[in-house]
């Protein structure tokens, strides 16, 4: 156990941290270059001063040093293991708090190829993973199955799902698990802008994009106010403000936390209808769930509530995607902080096949069903959802802006009314903190099977889609 003051110079050090990171970008312009997000030029330096590194080659020089631990003590560490399952759910709970919520139909009818095209890139990793796994890693590697599941984990949920997994993995017994996601993690947000920057290249010299624009995107402005705020909500959320007796992001922070509240009951209410049912027989889902894909749902169910009581003004987006920024900063930072190399270090040819079939699935998507499931602006729409699907979300929205500064495809529009069919289930929802605990319980084949299915189900459902916009007279 640690005390209150080792949790106040945890973070303190990872305000340090975060401050090296963004000297160390701004100062590197191969960083810039790859758009590498300060928070993992923060962790790896944590890493690298950590006992994995600096403590390592101290100890090589003296055993007796005292360096062993590298710059910061076991218990500082310690701290910033148990941080990204905890910051994880902050940042899911922001997902969708402040944010307009359409009607499913009206989603559908405005998204329905960014999402099955999402679908695909998404199930598609799980078959590749439990495929490589299966036909490979374990024959060969004796690796355990549950592996299969990383590449998705990694991929599509980033380094906060990964990280947020981790004691998910322990639970299943398998503790490399956590590391193996946050190499993956780091691997593919590199891997994504590296590759995403070269199509983008090469569809403007082969005259694919269909919009022209500048390559460098604009950055956002803290003040920005949210586009589909309409002119009653800005006016009541400005009397707010003049009689408000407390500070606007504590307000805010107080949706947040009601959001995981919510998430938390409907977890615990899950844990005890399968206590009653299925888990009599053994079969335990419910309890290996982490809270954070519950707490998005909770976050769409305070939003939904406030809209019903007309309340909405209450959340200001700006401030809540700052709130999910900072706490995703902290997941990021403490979990390539507290990564161990040793883990990845005994699984490198796993991690390494894993790490291509990734990558290689997502080009694949990208290049050969992006122009027959997108069937607008198939590069402009597509190019999001490779980016987030070898990184993070933001990763995606760079390369949107990228190839469609001034959304003249309506990419922006399609790819957030996806997330709100997307998120809740894969990317971090509910199956990806699912799928492990599957895999362990009923196996490795039949998931393999099921995501086999739902590929096949959205690739059919994708080439059937695009034919009838095509052939609409009005097409989207």
């Amino acid at each position: 156990m640690f005390q209150l003051i080792t949790v106040f110079w945890a973070f303190i050090f990872i305000g340090v941290l975060l401050l090296v990171g963004r000297i160390v970008r701004q100062r590197w312009a191969l960083m810039r270059s790859l758009y590498m997000p300060s928070s993992i030029i923060a962790g790896v330096v944590g890493l690298l001063l950590g006992p994995a590194v600096l403590g390592a080659i101290a100890q090589a020089f003296n055993p007796d040093t005292p360096w062993v631990n590298g710059l910061f003590a076991e218990d500082i560490r310690e701290v910033w293991r148990q941080s990204p399952s905890i910051f994880i759910n902050i940042v899911f709970a922001c997902l969708f708090l402040g944010e307009v919520i359409p009607s499913p139909r009206e989603i559908w009818q405005k998204a329905s190829p960014q999402v099955a095209f999402g679908q695909i890139l998404a199930w598609g990793q799980y078959v590749v993973g439990l495929g490589l796994t299966l036909l490979i890693l374990v024959p060969l590697f004796n690796a355990d199955p549950v592996m299969g599941a990383l590449i998705e984990v990694a991929f599509e949920g980033g380094h906060g799902t990964a990280a947020g997994m981790a004691a998910t993995f322990t639970e299943l017994n398998f503790a490399a698990g956590a590391d193996m996601a946050l190499g993956l993690a780091t691997v593919g947000i590199v891997s994504g802008v590296v590759a995403g920057v070269g199509l983008i290249n090469w569809a403007r010299r082969t005259n694919r994009l269909q919009v022209t624009g500048a390559i460098a995107p604009a950055e956002a402005e803290y003040s920005e106010p949210h586009p589909h705020d309409d002119p009653a909500t800005k006016v009541a959320r400005r009397q707010l403000l003049r009689d408000l007796l407390i500070d606007p992001l504590s307000l805010n922070f107080c949706f947040v936390g009601l959001a995981i509240i919510v998430g938390w009951v409907i977890l615990e209410g899950l844990r005890q209808i399968e206590a009653l049912t299925w888990g009599q027989t053994g079969l335990k889902l419910m309890t290996y769930v982490p809270l954070f894909p519950l707490a998005l749902i909770g976050g769409i169910l305070v939003q939904l509530l406030l809209v019903r009581l007309r309340k909405q003004y209450l959340i200001s987006r700006p401030l809540i995607n700052h709130i999910g920024g900072v706490a995703l900063d902290v997941t990021i930072v403490t979990a390539l902080a507290a990564l161990s190399l040793t883990a990845i270090g005994e699984n490198l040819l796993p991690f390494l096949l894993l790490s291509v079939g990734g990558i290689a699935w997502n080009v694949f998507v990208m290049l050969y069903l992006g122009p027959r499931i997108l069937p607008t602006f198939w590069f402009e729409r597509g190019i999001g959802d490779m980016g987030q699907s070898m990184g993070v979300t933001s990763t995606g929205l760079l390369l949107i802006r990228m190839v469609d500064p001034y959304n003249q495809s309506g990419a922006l529009e399609s790819f957030a009314y996806k997330q709100i069919l997307f998120e809740p289930i894969v990317g971090g929802g509910l199956f990806t903190a699912a799928a492990p605990i599957l895999i362990r319980n009923v196996g490795a084949v039949p998931v393999f099977v099921l995501t086999t299915l739902l590929l096949v189900f959205w690739l059919v459902f994708g080439l059937w889609n695009y034919r009838q916009i095509r052939r609409s007279p009005r097409v989207s």
